[in-house]
């Protein structure tokens, strides 16, 4: 299976009939090799030190927020080094139309799986989508 075939995955109905992942991207994050391995346009500008900042100390993420693909997001939840949750729940900050979208991560041992929603998305779409991605991941030492 190739990284795209991730992506393709994350971006099919769930049990409500909707899709729910706008955007996809999978990252490697091993030290000094911090890259987008796939992803789709929205969110493939992310960039080495996003990456970085994501996976190494989050204890700011609460005050000052963080950015993907330069855009600032809010902390809403914090489980990325939490066994088996390994994820963390961002929400972006309002677009020109007053949108914000939630934004999940998901890590495994060497990459992260970034999703972020279609408007009407809730965390909870978002997050079941991700895990199923990176518990697979997991179990096969990725």
């Amino acid at each position: 299976m190739s990284w795209q075939a991730y992506i393709d995955n994350l971006q099919t109905p769930d049990q409500s009939g909707m899709v729910p992942v706008k955007d996809a991207a999978i990252c490697g994050i091993a030290p000094g090799q911090q890259s987008v391995w796939v992803s789709t346009p929205g969110l493939s500008g992310i960039t080495p030190d996003e990456i970085k900042k994501l996976v190494g100390d989050r204890s700011g993420f609460g005050q000052n927020g963080v950015f993907i693909a330069g855009q600032r997001c809010r902390l809403i939840r914090d489980q990325l080094d939490v066994d088996p949750i390994f994820t963390l729940d961002l929400k972006t900050a309002a677009d020109a139309d007053g949108n914000a979208y939630g934004i999940c991560v998901g890590k495994s041992k060497t990459a992260i799986v970034i999703v972020k929603g279609i408007k009407d998305a809730t965390g909870g779409q978002l997050s079941s989508k991700l895990y199923s991605v990176v518990e697979y991941l997991r179990k096969s030492n990725y």
